[in-house]
This record gives C-alpha cells, sequence and structure tokens, in this order.
C-alpha cells in the first residue's frame, strides 16, 4: 500500500495503516516528523498515536534528533512484541511452519516432509497441529496471533481463498485451504503465491521508496517470479503474474513440468531439472570431473554445485547442461526488462552464490542489451531466510495495512 495520510475522519484507519508502516520502515520516528510523512495535521497524529499507544502496538520515549540546533524530539516506535503471526510455507515436498514477530523477527521454524500430491484435509490437519504445538512450545500465547498466512506454489483464487491448483502439493484442485486452515487452527488465515509472498517479505523487511519496480526470480526446484510496483505485489486477471519458470520455451518434445504442461522455461533452466540431465548424461568420458564426483560420493548424492564447479573446470558435458540453461533464462529476462523496464531484478536462491553460474548468467543477460535497457542482477540480502519469513509476514501486513484490526 501507499504510505500517505488523510485528514477525513472516515480514513482514519488508513490513517493508522499509514502511520504503522511509517514506523516500521523508518525504525521510529518523532510525532512531528511522522505528520510531516503522512502530510496530516499535529491533530489527527495525535488522535491516531494515541490510539496506537493505547493499544500497545506503539510506544512512545527516548529522544531523537530535531531539526534545530541542540532540539531533540521523544521517538515513536512500533511495538513489535505486542503482536505476532503464524505462517505454512508450502514447498516441494515440504512445508516450513514458522512464526515472527511484527518486525519479522523469526521466532521458531521447522521443516516437515509433505508426500508429493499429498491428501489435503490429512496433511493441513497435521501441519495444523504441530503449528499450534510448536506456538505452545515457544510459550506464545492465542491472545497475540493476529492471523496465520499460507503461502502456496501454483495458482490461487481472486479472493485469495482457495488452492485453484497446487502444482502438485496436493491431489485436490479448487480447495478451500484457507477455511481448512481456520477451521484447524481457529486463526484468520490469509493466502498468497509462495514467490509472490517472498517479494512481499523482501518488500516489507527492506522497503525502498526510489525504487519504483522490481522484479523477483527464485530459483530452486522450480523457478518462480513476482513483480511489485511500489509496496504492491501484483496478482494479475488470473492472479498469474510473472510466471517466468512457466513459460513454453520447447515447442515440442519438451519435458514434463509440475504445472501440467512440458517445455517450460524450468525445465532447461531450474537448479533441479540442470541436475537431473547432468545425472542423465553422467559418463566418464563427456563428464569426467562429474564422473570423479560421483566416484568420491555416490552418484545419488552429487548436487547442483557439483556440476558447477565440474563446468567451472571444463567439463564439457557439464558446461552444456549448464550453459544452456543459463541461455535460456537469461533470454527470457531480457525480454522481461524490455518489457516491464524494472528498476531491480532481485535474484534469490543458493545458485546465485555460485561464482561461476552468476558470471555466466550476468554475461548472458548483458549481451544485446543496450544501455537505457541495462538493469543490474541484485542478490537478496535474506537469500535463504524468506521462506521461513513470508508466510507469517502474509499476516503482519494485512494486520498493519488493516490500521492494527484483524479482519
Amino acid at each position: 500500500m501507499r504510505i500517505e495520510g488523510d485528514n477525513m475522519t472516515s480514513l482514519r484507519s488508513g490513517n493508522r495503516a499509514a502511520a504503522l508502516l511509517c514506523l516500521h520502515d523508518e525504525n521510529g520516528m518523532s510525532r512531528k516528523r511522522l505528520a510531516e510523512k503522512l502530510g496530516l495535521t499535529p491533530a489527527a497524529i495525535t488522535k491516531i498515536v494515541s490510539e496506537l499507544i493505547s493499544e500497545g502496538l506503539v510506544t512512545e520515549g527516548g529522544f531523537m534528533p530535531g531539526r534545530g540546533a541542540g532540539r531533540r524530539e521523544i521517538g515513536l516506535s512500533l511495538n513489535a512484541r505486542k503482536k505476532c503471526a503464524l505462517g505454512v510455507f508450502f514447498g516441494l515436498g515440504e512445508a516450513i511452519l514458522s512464526a515472527t514477530w511484527m518486525d519479522g523477527e523469526l521466532i521458531f521454524s521447522e521443516k516437515v516432509e509433505l508426500p508429493l500430491k499429498a491428501d489435503a484435509e490429512k496433511e493441513i490437519r497435521k501441519i495444523s497441529g504441530r503449528l499450534m504445538d510448536l506456538a505452545e512450545q515457544n510459550s506464545i500465547p492465542r491472545s497475540i496471533m493476529i492471523g496465520l498466512g499460507i503461502a502456496l506454489r501454483g495458482v490461487i483464487s481472486r479472493d485469495r481463498k482457495t488452492a485453484v491448483s497446487s502444482y502438485g502439493t496436493f491431489s485436490a484442485e479448487n480447495y478451500p485451504i484457507c477455511e481448512q486452515f481456520e477451521k484447524h487452527t481457529g486463526l484468520k488465515t490469509v493466502l498468497s503465491n509462495n514467490v509472490r509472498s517472498m517479494l512481499a517479505a523482501q518488500l516489507f523487511l527492506s522497503y525502498d521508496p526510489h525504487v519504483e519496480s522490481r522484479f523477483f526470480m527464485r530459483c530452486d526446484s522450480g523457478i518462480g517470479g513476482a513483480l511489485s510496483v511500489g509496496r504492491s505485489v501484483r496478482q494479475g486477471d488470473n492472479m498469474q503474474c510473472s510466471e517466468i519458470g512457466h513459460i513454453p520455451v520447447e515447442a515440442a518434445g519438451g519435458k514434463p513440468c509440475h504445472c501440467g504442461k512440458t517445455g517450460c522455461l524450468e525445465t532447461i533452466s531450474s537448479p533441479a531439472y540442470m541436475l537431473e540431465e547432468a545425472k542423465r548424461i553422467l559418463d566418464p568420458e563427456r563428464t569426467p570431473l562429474l564422473w570423479k564426483s560421483a566416484e568420491e560420493k555416490k552418484p545419488d548424492e552429487i548436487d547442483i554445485y557439483d556440476v558447477l564447479n565440474a563446468a567451472r573446470g571444463g567439463d564439457e558435458g557439464a558446461c552444456s547442461v549448464i550453459d544452456r540453461g543459463v541461455t535460456y533464462l537469461s533470454e527470457a529476462l531480457k525480454s522481461l526488462v524490455y518489457m516491464i523496464d524494472p528498476g531491480s531484478v532481485i535474484l534469490y536462491g543458493g545458485i546465485f552464490d555460485h561464482p561461476y553460474y552468476m558470471s555466466r548468467l550476468s554475461a548472458g543477460v548483458e549481451t544485446g542489451m543496450d544501455s537505457t535497457h541495462s538493469v543490474a542482477l541484485e542478490k537478496s540480502r535474506f537469500n535463504g531466510e524468506l521462506e521461513k519469513l513470508s508466510a507469517p509476514l502474509l499476516a503482519v501486513s494485512q494486520f498493519m495495512e488493516s490500521g492494527g484490526k484483524i479482519i
């Protein structure tokens, strides 16, 4: 949402939301500075701040530097430990159960295995029970829980209540996932696509108002994308905005994808599929360095980093797999940059920490680009953390955007 105020009484909830978000973004400020930031009168900000303090959501105390010489102003801060949120992040074959405070600090996190095409009702009942057990073990009373966030791979409904297609996470389609979690936990539940929830968390934790738009790409078992304009993560008319991983790039004979199609970008360029292809061609003649790694471990234990290290060492077969994946991905990214002109392209995933892979991808993206469309590839500063944080932060964001009310 936009952080700006309005002095109309009817928009008090919006003003409260703007105040909470501003105090979070700025890590506290004075009443005077908050009023200036939101464009509100002193009387309006006093009323809002008094309400938030009385509810325990904001605290007042300490001094902040004023604008005049020697002047200091009393500071306002978000009381992040007043409330918390729970979350479940669904990945391929696993679910991550977690909780955060209102500032995004992690309280607990636990990964549980999940069978592919799982029985939704059975697994949701088990996950809900374990989640509430973890909350109790961490001394979190129900009275401070503001809600539950669910981050799910695949397609969700426009009202953000139903899993239209979970791309194999659950066997059922058009499943009322929020209704089921609410039944088993008693918590108000909000749903989002997993990668869009990760971008929302990235924005919540490090929002920069000087960047108008961002494209976020996660590479792991698959490839997912999300687009934001300002603070808003775009959904699209069919709730499938920026599904870069499911762009069809092989017209015929492509590999099957979890989405149900064949020949999607992620079936060539994702770390999981590149590893699968490298294992398929594993041979002492064609992939000698990778073969050596497989002998030192076991063939089933080699990972994408073994493939990358072999490619960096000049292993012809490993190079061909990595180069093909990078070529398709860099071409998709260049098309995206020309179409949406993002201020930032954020990369998320362990593969982006590998120097060889990043050098190849950066070179591929730069090739053929003109200076007016060139954009730097930026690794997320929260790499490896957003799977734990993004689901509960869906509920935190909804709470703040409703002005500190559970809706």
